[in-house]
C-alpha cells in the first residue's frame, strides 16, 4: 500500500509540472508576439539596432536582456560586463535607446589587470 501511495504521490507531481511548465512555455510565447508586435508597429527598436548602439555607447558582452513595459513605455533592462570587471546594468528606453537608468558595480579585483 505504502509503494502505491508513493507511486501516486509521484504521478500526482509529474502532472503538477508538467503543468506549470506548459503555462509558462504558453505565457512566453505571448511576450514573444507581443515583443515582435511593438516591433512591427514602431513602439521598440529591433534588438540588433539596440545592441549595436549600447555597443558604441557602453562597449561589453550582454550577459542578460529584457523588454518589459512600464507605465505605458517599453523598457529593455541590459546588463553588460565591460572589459575591465565592471557589471552594468541599464534601463534604456526601448523605441529611442537612451539611457534612462544606470548602475555600475565595480569589478571585484578592484579592476586590477590579472596579468600584471
Amino acid at each position: 500500500m505504502r509503494a502505491f501511495t508513493s507511486l501516486v504521490r509521484v504521478a500526482a507531481a509529474l502532472l503538477l509540472a508538467s503543468s506549470l511548465l506548459q503555462s509558462a512555455a504558453a505565457s512566453g510565447k505571448g511576450d514573444h508576439d507581443r515583443a515582435r508586435a511593438a516591433v512591427q508597429a514602431g513602439e521598440v527598436m529591433p534588438l540588433s539596432a539596440l545592441l549595436e548602439r549600447l555597443q558604441r555607447s557602453h562597449p561589453g558582452q550582454v550577459l542578460e536582456l529584457e523588454l518589459e513595459r512600464e507605465d505605458e513605455r517599453w523598457i529593455y533592462e541590459v546588463k553588460l560586463l565591460q572589459a575591465d570587471g565592471q557589471l552594468l546594468k541599464l534601463e534604456l528606453d526601448a523605441r529611442t535607446a537612451e539611457v534612462l537608468k544606470l548602475r555600475r558595480r565595480p569589478a571585484r579585483d578592484g579592476g586590477k589587470d590579472p596579468a600584471r
